[in-house]
């Protein structure tokens, strides 16, 4: 049986919660596990864990930055922004300077 790295779900959302946040759902200066937060957390985690997973896979990070981009601007209808790129670029750098945003299961 072969086993394979799982994400901290936790630590992706931190990246992109403090980083990409292309609706603007989070208030200044809190968190996406705030109590009063909780019920949107999980808003970016399918286009996140795509990221994710594409950079795992070996995908460059032009590649993942355009995805984040065409997600934000085409697929959530927001347009390109002057700061959507630099948006995304900040959350393709974090994610793979982050050496504990991957993990062996337990067991």
């Amino acid at each position: 049986m072969t086993r394979s790295l799982k994400i901290k779900l936790s630590r992706l959302r931190d990246i992109g919660w403090s980083l990409w946040d292309p609706i603007g759902l989070m208030p200044t200066g809190e968190r996406w596990g705030d109590e009063s937060n909780r019920h949107f957390a999980d808003e970016y985690d399918t286009y996140l864990l795509n990221a994710a997973g594409q950079l795992r896979r070996g995908a460059t990070d032009a590649e993942v930055v355009a995805y984040l981009v065409q997600m934000e601007s085409e697929y959530m209808g927001l347009g390109e922004r002057t700061d959507s790129r630099e948006r995304a670029q900040a959350v393709v750098k974090a994610m793979r300077a982050d050496d504990q945003l991957w993990a062996w299961p337990e067991g």
